[in-house]
């Protein structure tokens, strides 16, 4: 069935997916989004070989691929954006894999996302993810996000966030903007960049490009 919404700007894509169905449904899905799939492959050595030849603008990866189905779809994804740093890297497990999601933002640098696979049925949510990370964006699903913020430690410095900057620094995890933001807790986006203005203060984190900013913070989420 064509896509009539959400289609994202051309975007360079490697895809590494295993399950034959999926990647094939994948491959239609970006296509009738306005995405180039410039190559499909089932395992980590050639999602590597894949993007150090094509250089996309993004890799989609599955977190388990053979042989051991592990983790072998994050070591690769981490090796091919060493190889090509500017490769954004959207992560997709059918599970919640904290220490996979920790991993793959320890440099920092954003481009990154992490969704659950049954967000691929939500068209729309999925391109939106696919275009944030090639802007150099942080997506996180929900789902993470609620499993990282059960893990708080108490020597956390996100502990000392009052409970709103606390809902506006999930937000910035998931990879809202700061308009977004304010349109979901319904208040202005003034307020909200005062909010992470607080958060950033209270995280430590120094005045500095913001969007390094909020990568940084989502960094201190996960870990938190």
């Amino acid at each position: 069935m064509p896509v009539t919404a959400g289609a994202v700007p051309h975007r360079r894509v490697v895809l590494a997916e295993d399950s034959v169905l999926l990647r094939e449904g994948l491959i239609r899905l970006l296509g009738e989004a306005g995405a180039e799939v410039v190559a499909a492959v089932a395992d980590g050595p050639s999602l590597v070989r894949a993007v150090v030849e094509h250089r996309p603008d993004v890799a989609v990866v599955d977190v388990r691929m053979p042989p051991t189905h592990t983790d072998e779809g994050l070591r690769a994804a981490v090796e091919a954006r060493r190889a090509v740093p500017a490769t954004a890297v959207l992560v997709l497990s059918q599970y919640v894999e904290v220490a996979y999601a920790d991993e793959l933002l320890a440099d920092g640098a954003g481009g990154v996302g992490y969704l659950l696979k049954d967000r691929v049925a939500q068209v729309d949510q999925f391109l939106t993810a696919l275009d944030d990370v090639v802007a150099g964006g942080t997506v996180l699903d929900p789902q993470v996000v609620a499993q990282l913020f059960a893990r708080r430690r108490r020597d956390d410095p996100v502990r000392s966030l009052s409970p709103r900057e606390r809902e506006v620094l999930e937000l910035i995890a998931e990879g809202s903007s700061n308009t977004a933001i304010a349109r979901q807790l319904v208040v202005t986006p003034g307020a909200v960049e005062k909010h992470t203005q607080h958060i950033f203060a209270k995280l430590g984190l120094s005045p500095d490009e913001d969007q390094h900013r909020r990568v940084l913070a989502t960094l201190a989420y996960l870990r938190s």
